[in-house]
């Protein structure tokens, strides 16, 4: 896998201090306050899926399964994109808890790495009971910044416990899936 060059030096946000005092001080208002996030996922054949996420102008991220299994390596499989979800995620929850600790950051790398057995291909393959999905996740954080390494250590370990992604999958998080209403068929126009 090709690594991409470390980030050097990277710049606070516009606003930065000054914004993320405004979001702090918002949940602080209403820590009872509950978001809905939606996603809208599309079959486009085979195992590929194009998801699209909010209003956002047309840039769905596409999905696809490994060379090897049913997929032509075109993109991340959906496992993939939830551990890039959780870099992601531990990303900005360690940039946003040193602009509010005042450390600057240089550069930032997270490498997220999982262990899953695959054998049951989606309920189709071998259905001898094991952990589907993943066993375990790994990150390791590479962080250069003007901290120790216990505040850094310290840092890290908050941002874990208190990230979105992080404690939904540490969590029981109730799933409910569940077949659609049929929608009523549309009159073709004259």
């Amino acid at each position: 896998m090709a690594k991409p060059p470390p980030t050097s030096d990277i710049p606070p946000s516009l606003g930065g201090k000054r914004a993320l005092d405004l979001v702090v001080a918002q949940a602080k208002a209403d820590p009872s306050a509950v978001r809905t996030l939606r996603c809208r996922t599309v079959a486009q054949g085979r195992l590929s899926q194009l998801n699209y996420i909010r209003d956002l102008p047309p840039q769905p991220v596409m999905e696809d399964e490994p060379e090897g299994i049913l997929g032509e390596a075109a993109a991340p499989n959906a496992s993939e994109a939830l551990l890039a979800a959780l870099g992601s995620c531990l990303s900005i929850g360690i940039h946003a808890n040193a602009l509010a600790r005042g450390i600057p950051i240089r550069s930032l790398e997270l490498s997220v790495e999982a262990d899953i057995n695959m054998t049951s291909v989606w309920g189709a393959g071998d259905l001898h009971p094991k952990t589907i999905g993943f066993e375990s996740i790994r990150v390791a954080v590479s962080i250069d910044a003007d901290a120790s390494r216990k505040v850094l250590a310290a840092m890290i370990k908050h941002t874990v416990l208190w990230s979105p992604v992080a404690n939904t999958l540490h969590n029981p998080v109730h799933l409910d899936v569940a077949l659609a209403p049929v929608m009523p068929a549309v009159p073709a126009a004259a």
